[in-house]
């Protein structure tokens, strides 16, 4: 269960004053479920989800979690841009402990699920978007984590990479959450149970993916 209590978030704009994404967000996201994200662009989807990882603070209150949240994995992920990618495979594993043994074997699965050919060994400034969105998602799943945070992936790659991961969103369901922001709206539909529809710095929780589907086509129609 992750808890969402009092969140208030804003950024500073080039002219001095702030923007507030969130002000007073209250909300409570079950285990073992798979989460849907909808909105508008600008809505603060994104920003919702950099909060949940931690990677960005809140203003005020608090977010807690009973288990482990992923980084975020989507098409604007981060690698230090002069390493490559199985130097930033190395570099989590290092991180997260492993030892010489286990590194090795999950720096190979890393570089078959992300399956991107000779630039696995080519620093990521040369990778396109997708790419870096493949790394990223390769390392992420080569770990267990209760949440796996996904920012408009699942359109990346072939049909091949298509169905390898689809095949392993698969094997975690039940064990592990996913949250999604899609704006594929029939990807949301398969993947997800629940929704979360994001409009003018509020959060909306429908227990039924397609009745938070349902408003945000009102929004959009």
């Amino acid at each position: 269960m992750i808890k969402v209590e009092g969140v208030y978030k804003s950024y500073k704009l080039p002219n001095g004053k702030r923007h507030h994404v969130y002000r007073d967000l209250w909300l409570t996201l079950p285990g073992k479920t798979n989460i849907g994200i909808v909105g508008r662009n600008g809505a603060g989807k994104s920003t919702l989800v950099r909060l949940l990882s931690k990677m960005d603070q809140p203003d005020q209150g608090r977010i807690t979690c009973e288990g482990l949240i992923s980084p975020p994995i989507g098409l604007q992920s981060g690698f230090l841009p002069q390493l490559s990618g199985r130097d930033s495979a190395r570099f989590i594993c290092r991180i997260r402990g492993d030892d010489y043994k286990t590194q090795a074997a999950r720096v190979e699965y890393i570089r078959a699920l992300a399956d991107i050919g000779p630039f696995f060994d080519q620093p990521t400034q040369s990778y396109s978007t997708g790419m870096r969105a493949r790394l990223a998602f390769a390392i992420s799943m080569a770990y267990d984590y209760e949440y796996y945070l996904i920012d408009e992936l699942t359109g990346v790659g072939d049909e091949s990479f298509r169905l390898r991961s689809d095949a392993i969103f698969q094997s975690k369901r039940g064990r592990s959450s996913i949250i999604l922001i899609s704006h594929s709206l029939e990807t949301l539909r398969q993947w997800c149970d629940v929704g979360l529809y994001v409009h003018n710095g509020t959060v909306k929780y429908f227990n039924d993916i397609n009745q938070a589907i349902t408003e945000y086509k009102k929004e959009t129609a």
